[in-house]
């Protein structure tokens, strides 16, 4: 049977893009190992990795520092499992004007034989270069862009490219027709006499996104949690404020409980439990929680001052009592004494990185992690 070819760019899918000719310059772009080993442990591609490597063998790019660090690229896939068939590196220059530099296909040749299927084969990559590369071939594309970059391919390429995603959960779950890698977001709109909020939500995120509650402090320990859990979080919120922070803080708590609880969906394949000690200086904060459908708030904290700034102590516990409400979740919070800043920053941490255990989605399991059956 013929090969179906998953042709894939290294920088600016794989690793972050840059001239990559050190140790320190090699950073894995989020969700690409989960995503990539499902791929390569479907069986249904051959994987090629195609890369322009500017320069590589001159004195501005000498070649044993480009081998260094692509081993170590490699050797690192290869122990998530994810192991290239072939590897097409093109090492000139932009005039040189080499036929084998993308989006040529000079050193493709080999692919263009009955051992291989081009027409169901995917190109890739983050440039439009990658799309040009995949219509030269005869095959299809995946733009690695954010969507809204959709129109830049023009009529030339619209017809070559089948997703246009910078997401890898998403890629993954498209190329393989699985829902359960798809990604896990989730958007919420709550209104009410006090309050307005937008909540976005992507579990299987980068830690990207933006906070903004009009209430510093609020919007920093919230910063805690989008960039500790590896989730993308945005929120928008605004609220009666010249009443108190009470009603803010409140519905900020539940909408963002009931976003974690849409975007679970039925749960099924997950950690379910997450649990983390942390220490920050002077203080030593743990949390434990689990997405078990029942909500539940243990809560050992004692602050010395009643104010944090201009933000209200109190209002913490009400935030992590408010999140289980809406999320269903027992929520257990404890931390030693010491600087009333830094235990409310060691909770959110905590916080944070229990969560990021609890959503882990075990790639190869679709078990409820529950003896009830339902969760």
């Amino acid at each position: 049977m013929a090969k179906r070819v998953l042709f894939l760019d290294r920088d600016g899918i794989i690793v972050e893009e840059d001239q990559v000719d050190t140790f320190e310059k090699i950073k894995y772009l989020p969700g690409v190992f989960g995503a990539l080993s499902s791929i390569a442990q479907s069986g249904l591609f051959y994987l090629a990795m195609v890369s322009n490597q500017d320069g590589v063998g001159t004195p501005s790019f000498p070649k044993e520092e480009f081998e260094g660090p692509q081993n170590r690229i490699l050797e690192t896939l290869a122990g998530e499992g994810i192991v290239f068939d072939a590897i097409h590196v093109d090492y000139s220059l932009p005039s040189d004007n080499c036929p084998g530099r993308k989006p040529g296909i000079g050193m493709l040749g080999e692919y263009f034989t009955d051992a291989y299927d081009l027409a169901n084969s995917v190109v890739i990559g983050d440039r439009l270069t990658d799309v040009k590369l995949a219509r030269n071939l005869g095959c299809k594309a995946v733009w690695y862009a954010p969507k809204k970059r959709a129109s830049e391919l023009g009529d030339e390429l619209a017809s070559t490219c089948i997703l246009v995603s910078d997401n890898w959960a998403q890629i993954a779950s498209f190329l393989l027709d699985d829902e359960h890698l798809a990604p896990r977001t989730t958007t919420i709109e709550r209104k009410t006499k006090e309050t307005a909020i937008t909540l976005s939500l992507n579990l299987d995120g980068g830690g990207l996104g933006t906070i903004d509650t009009g209430l510093p402090f609020f919007d920093h320990m919230l910063d805690q949690v989008r960039r500790h859990s590896g989730c993308d979080l945005t929120v928008e919120a605004v609220g009666d404020l010249l009443v108190d922070e009470h009603h803010l803080v409140e519905d900020v708590g539940i909408v963002l409980g009931e976003a974690f609880a849409q975007a679970l969906v039925d749960k099924r394949g997950i950690n379910r439990y997450g649990f983390e000690i942390l220490t920050m200086d002077e203080v030593l904060g743990e949390v434990a929680l689990d997405f078990g459908g029942r909500p539940y708030l243990q809560w050992r904290v004692a602050f010395a001052r009643e104010y944090v700034g201009s933000f209200p102590t109190e209002m913490v516990e009400h935030f992590f009592k408010s999140f289980s409400d809406g999320a269903r979740a027992n929520v257990a919070l404890k931390v030693s004494d010491g600087n009333v800043h830094h235990q409310c920053e060691a909770l959110f941490k905590a916080f944070a990185r229990a969560i990021k255990g609890a959503v882990h989605r075990n790639p190869y399991s679709m078990e409820l992690p529950s003896t009830k059956g339902v969760l």
